[in-house]
């Protein structure tokens, strides 16, 4: 006889066998599941949520929903978007008591807190703040690393 060809995707599913668009639908609820997870473990006490995503490799996160200040809202989104593989985060979020917002800062090599303080406050003894303003993603002050970015709240 000798070989025929078929439509791979077409057919009765009885193998199990999933569609791309099911296979994408499963890496996005899964990579949901692991960025709210990993979330959690932070305790900002932000809950209903959502998380969407967009962009060609999904590496554009959407999230909706509401936090309770600026503070948190702003955390959130450092703790997504201080993920590998994410390249933005799309703000969509309210704020149930607004503030001032803080500037985000992006660490270059070489760079320290008290750096950063200087170059945002004008005095290097003010690293403390913006190591608090980033709790409890950051668990030290040394241990900061170029690419991430960290909240620089305004001065009272």
């Amino acid at each position: 006889m000798g070989l025929f060809d078929f439509v791979k995707n077409a057919g009765a599913s009885i193998l199990g066998m999933k569609t791309d668009k099911e296979k994408a639908a499963e890496a996005r609820a899964d990579k949901e599941s692991k960025i709210k997870a990993f979330v959690a473990t932070f305790d900002l006490g932000i809950e209903d949520f959502t998380i969407g995503f967009e962009g060609e490799d999904d590496d554009t996160v959407v999230l909706s929903g509401e936090a309770a200040n600026q503070e948190t809202k702003e955390k959130l989104i450092l703790a997504v978007g201080n993920i590998a593989g994410i390249a933005r985060v799309d703000d969509r979020m309210t704020v149930a008591d607004p503030t001032p917002e803080a500037v985000f800062h992006t660490v270059e090599k070489g760079e320290w807190l008290s750096k950063i303080a200087k170059k945002h406050y004008g005095d290097a003894n003010k690293y403390n703040i913006i190591f608090e303003a980033n709790r409890p993603m950051l668990d030290h002050p040394d241990k900061i690393y170029p690419g991430q970015v960290l909240r620089i709240p305004p001065l009272d």
